[in-house]
């Protein structure tokens, strides 16, 4: 986009984009959505993101969530990217406190819905940098405004990558040790637990797994982390019982905790 286009031109065409986008969507839910995610002052955030460079282009929506709704978008030089818009209006943010509480990043903070939902954003944000530097395959991030994120895109160009629920896996012990070790390192170096580690939560690039959806992810210090590592194993030792797998969650966990 030129970057001298002011912003009711911007506005003119991602409402053309956007009316493009919800003709495509029959549900009446699904338009609502649309309308709330693209409301005008999140018009004025993402207009920030063309300005300074950071995207170029919307293209499609990949996904909707109760929480926000995540889109493709390209740089100036055609690098696929994947925005996410936390809404602020409908979101569901009563169980977010209880995930940000006891977090010593984010002491004091509101429980405004609108400021806690910027703060669950940038919280997101940092557990992505952290669990990318540990070396645990995520999206990289690439940067945060307000109830924004723009991270690495997973998929090609033939669309996005499925969920791991969504995919037989050709391989299915070579993808649960990787899904296994990098629980282990996110705990052990990046001193996180995912918190809501499942099939749902693990996109399937090819034959790479890649976490996702790290939002609810808490420090080890965090007084939930314990239990929220043992659903974790417990999830994913269910999903790999589909394909005959049988694993031993208590020496899961012993493994884990070796630090």
């Amino acid at each position: 986009m030129d970057r001298g286009v002011g912003f009711r031109e911007f506005e003119r065409k991602l409402e053309q984009e956007r009316d493009s986008w919800r003709m495509r969507r029959k549900d009446s839910d699904d338009r609502k959505t649309y309308d709330e995610v693209f409301d005008r002052q999140n018009l004025m955030r993402i207009y920030k993101l063309f300005s300074d460079g950071v995207i170029d282009q919307i293209d499609y929506p990949i996904s909707t969530g109760k929480e926000g709704n995540v889109f493709r978008a390209t740089t100036s030089d055609g690098t696929p990217l994947a925005l996410k818009i936390y809404r602020t209006s409908t979101a569901t943010f009563k169980d977010m406190a209880k995930y940000i509480a006891g977090d010593p990043r984010f002491k004091g903070v509101s429980r405004n819905r609108r400021k806690l939902i910027m703060t669950w954003s940038s919280k997101e944000y940092r557990n992505l940098q952290r669990l990318h530097d540990a070396g645990v395959r995520v999206p990289v991030p690439v940067a945060c405004h307000c109830n924004m994120i723009v991270m690495e895109f997973i998929g090609s160009d033939s669309g996005p990558a499925p969920m791991m629920k969504d995919v037989k896996l050709d391989s299915p012990v070579g993808v649960a040790e990787i899904i296994l070790g990098h629980a282990r390192r996110a705990y052990q170096k990046a001193e996180i637990v995912h918190g809501d580690l499942s099939e749902y939560n693990v996109l399937m690039n090819g034959d790479e797994p890649v976490i996702i959806d790290v939002g609810q992810s808490v420090l080890l210090e965090h007084p939930l982390a314990d239990e929220l590592l043992v659903r974790d194993m417990s999830n994913i030792a269910r999903f790999f019982r589909r394909y005959g797998l049988s694993i031993d969650v208590e020496r899961e966990l012993r493994e884990i905790r070796k630090r």
